[in-house]
């Protein structure tokens, strides 16, 4: 009786709420992740696959394909999410600026190429910057070249398009975390500080950015971890050329389950090489930002 009573409390206060998500999110990632843990130890094809111990992961340190793919993912890390995140920061300063006239234009503006179709924001890409697309038009009219750029097949000049494709496509998402930071921050603040005499850029520097803390440490981390399994720009764009020079970890995994023959083994063993690269930064962002 007394069990029975037990039973009906833990529904009637909400707790037999959460049994669902916990049973789903068991079933869906927690066994499939175990299960590719136990599978990047394990080699040959999908049907007859036997356990080879550390076999994968040794297997990485002498292939070439899999160091470019790790070298070019940490550039693309490196480069393209410090850019995009000061750009962000620049664009969303300006943008809650209540002088400024035509805000929601702008704000829409920038967060357009976020929601756009990956196929079409591709096909834009690659006809802008086409050794006959208007980018080289532009720079051949304004005499800063002297022959067009091969952006689609010049090793360097691919991985320059990838970078600037993915800012200009994440740029206006993490802008709008920025934005709804900026407006929680309490105007008196400010107020407080143009009495003082604190111009513009000292109340950026010690007021802004100090109070948007969680919101810089959030996007930096959402940004890596995306960065980390980008996957999408690549495949459309350059498809991991010219000779795999823009190829990156996540298409790399694709590559050998799908592309080349079968081997979930080692894309296993690839893919927990992702994850342990974005547990070890993201302990690193928040003890930088000091954040418990």
């Amino acid at each position: 009786m007394q069990k029975r009573k037990k039973k009906f409390e833990f529904f009637a206060n909400g707790d037999g709420f959460i049994l669902l998500p916990v049973i789903l999110i068991t079933v869906l990632v927690f066994i499939p992740m175990v299960m590719a843990l136990l599978n990047s130890f394990k080699s040959g094809i999908p049907t007859n696959m036997t356990f080879n111990g550390l076999g994968n992961y040794k297997r990485m340190l002498s292939d070439s394909t899999f160091r470019k793919a790790f070298g070019n993912t940490f550039l693309y890390l490196i480069v393209q999410v410090p850019v995009m995140l000061m750009l962000s920061l620049f664009f969303s300063n300006i943008l809650n600026d209540k002088r400024l006239k035509f805000k929601g234009f702008f704000r829409t503006a920038l967060f357009l190429p976020c929601i756009t179709s990956l196929v079409s924001y591709s096909l834009i890409m690659k006809s802008l910057f086409s050794a006959s697309g208007l980018v080289n038009q532009v720079l051949l009219n304004m005499n800063l070249v002297e022959a067009p750029i091969q952006w689609l097949t010049d090793p360097f000049w691919a991985k320059v398009l990838i970078i600037l494709s993915i800012t200009w496509r994440w740029t206006g998402y993490n802008m709008i975390f920025f934005i709804s930071g900026m407006q929680n921050i309490d105007p008196e603040i400010y107020e407080a500080a143009d009495m003082d005499g604190a111009n513009k850029w000292q109340q950026f520097f010690k007021i802004t950015i100090p109070n948007l803390k969680p919101v810089i440490l959030f996007t930096t981390i959402t940004s890596t971890i995306g960065t980390l399994q980008l996957f999408d720009e690549v495949q459309n764009i350059t498809g991991g050329g010219p000779a795999n020079a823009t190829t990156t970890l996540s298409q790399y995994i694709y590559n050998l389950s799908f592309k080349f023959t079968p081997n979930f083994g080692y894309a296993a063993a690839v893919s927990f090489v992702i994850v342990f690269c974005i547990v070890i930064l993201t302990i690193i962002q928040k003890r930088v930002a000091g954040d418990e």
